[in-house]
């Protein structure tokens, strides 16, 4: 299954996060799963399984999945956050846009939707156990749009409000890019991504 945007989001009804939180499906265990908004649109904040001690998955954005409903990506973050020891994972997104193929994304950031999902984070990180593991899997996606790597910029800043540590799996790209899920080993261990802000000025730099 593909998703394709029908619209870019600034002419979509686009919820606060606030408002994705009010439950208005009865359609997955909810006991399980994190799931916001609880219903397939045109965007998603969060997506992931409850337990004490999630890790937090940070993708570029979101495809299909939804709950009871992973694609491989997902799959593959939730195998790997168990195989580290981990009772549960977050899939988070750099920007919130459903498109399987990130080429599909809108060129422009939409600051209404950003807004809203840099809340999402910070909402993830307040009810987590500090320190929080944060888990950069956004792949050289990064590079498809000029706005993602400020995105990345401010999730570093409020994760290291709330004393996040950053981690990697997998072997990081010539350009420094954190491996993407896709197709690691289910017993990819974690490494410290301690040169975060280093890689995003790095990033930056080659714009």
């Amino acid at each position: 299954m593909r998703h394709i945007p029908t619209s870019d989001t600034f002419h979509t009804k686009v919820l606060t996060f606030e408002e994705a939180l009010v439950p208005t499906a009865d359609d997955f265990d909810r006991d399980r799963w994190i799931y916001v908004p609880d219903h397939y649109s045109e965007y998603r904040y969060i997506l992931g399984t409850k337990g004490s001690r999630p890790l937090i998955c940070i993708g570029i954005n979101p495809s299909t999945a939804a709950p009871d409903r992973l694609d491989n990506t997902l799959k593959s973050a939730q195998r790997i956050a168990l195989g580290n020891g981990y009772d549960s994972f977050i899939m988070f997104n750099v920007y919130a846009q459903r498109a399987t193929i990130p080429d599909d994304m809108e060129k422009t950031l939409n600051p209404e939707l950003h807004r809203e999902n840099m809340k999402a984070f910070e909402w993830i990180l307040e009810r987590t156990a500090a320190p929080a593991s944060v888990w950069a899997a956004w792949g050289a996606i990064i590079e498809k749009r000029d706005y993602l790597a400020g995105c990345v910029r401010e999730i570093a800043a409020i994760g290291n409000r709330y004393g996040a540590r950053w981690f990697t799996a997998g072997k990081r790209s010539k350009a420094g890019h954190p491996h993407h899920p896709l197709y690691l080993p289910k017993d990819s261990a974690l490494d410290p991504f301690d040169d975060l802000l280093p890689y995003l000025d790095a990033l930056s730099q080659a714009k």
